[in-house]
């Protein structure tokens, strides 16, 4: 039996990532700036002007069809992809492209792949601690002894992913659905003040992508989260924004209603 996901979502921090993350000026409401990022890979352009602006809090969802520059924007956002021109910013001051995969991680930036990447070997709770101290020598500290403000925090986590009664059990041994989760939860546990997730229903039954909705509409406000996602109903389901790509660049915005109606969008991409 899986443990009901919860709606609530207390307040922790931690000083290795206060110093880093309240650099982030955010007093323009927006928190991530694209403008103009191009890429291009042997000639194929794929990010072709687009600008994007993600707000702080907002969880955003973004398709398109295969090809339409999803991925490249990923990477581009954490370093992990140069753009050939543009600008990315964080808040309104901290330039991505000045800064390497590390420090825009540390910053408070951090993405989940569609492909669940937890230690199958180790507890839930483990896990958890192996993220919170991962820029401390994880290996080396994994089994030292938590203070309480740690253990509270990954105690709370492991609630906000309904994953408390399992805490003990091996990773490897969760279904599909609670791996996604626990890999959440260790972006979490980093206080990322923007997550990107990939396909995070992927593969799920009906009931995980139920209460996948309800954790990522639960950090909505605390985080911004931006969801790449090719399941129209799970996006519905937790979109208040919507935006199409399409060849590299931004098509249009807006409600799922606005967007599904959107005679542009019904001919690339959600046409029958």
């Amino acid at each position: 039996m899986i443990k009901p996901l919860v709606n609530r979502y207390k307040t922790f921090d931690f000083v290795n990532r206060a110093v880093a993350q309240d650099q982030v000026d955010v007093s323009h409401r927006t928190i991530l700036y694209l403008e103009d990022v191009s890429v291009s890979f042997d000639g194929f352009k794929a990010l072709n002007n687009l600008s994007l602006y993600i707000d702080n809090g907002e969880l955003r969802c973004l398709i398109g069809p295969n090809g339409a520059g999803k991925t490249t924007l990923m990477d581009v956002i954490t370093g992990k992809t140069r753009p050939d021109s543009g600008s990315v910013y964080f808040g309104q001051t901290m330039n991505c492209l000045e800064m390497d995969e590390p420090a825009i991680a540390q910053a408070g930036i951090c993405r989940k792949f569609q492909k669940p990447s937890v230690f199958d070997k180790l507890s839930v709770m483990e896990n958890l601690e192996l993220a919170m101290k991962a820029d401390k020598g994880a290996w080396v500290t994994l089994f030292s002894r938590l203070n309480g403000e740690q253990y509270d925090a990954i105690a709370e986590v492991m609630e906000i992913i309904g994953l408390t009664a399992h805490r003990s059990q091996q990773a490897g041994v969760l279904s599909h659905g609670q791996k996604q989760w626990l890999e959440i939860g260790m972006l979490l546990i980093q206080q990322p003040k923007v997550m990107l997730v990939d396909e995070p229903v992927a593969g799920m039954t009906h009931q995980e992508v139920d209460r996948t909705a309800e954790l990522l509409l639960s950090l909505r406000g605390k985080h911004s989260v931006v969801v790449v996602e090719h399941d129209m109903e799970f996006v519905r389901s937790i979109a208040n924004k919507v935006t199409v790509l399409h060849e590299g660049a931004v098509l249009t915005e807006g409600t799922m209603d606005e967007v599904q109606n959107d005679p542009r969008v019904i001919q690339v991409y959600l046409g029958d």
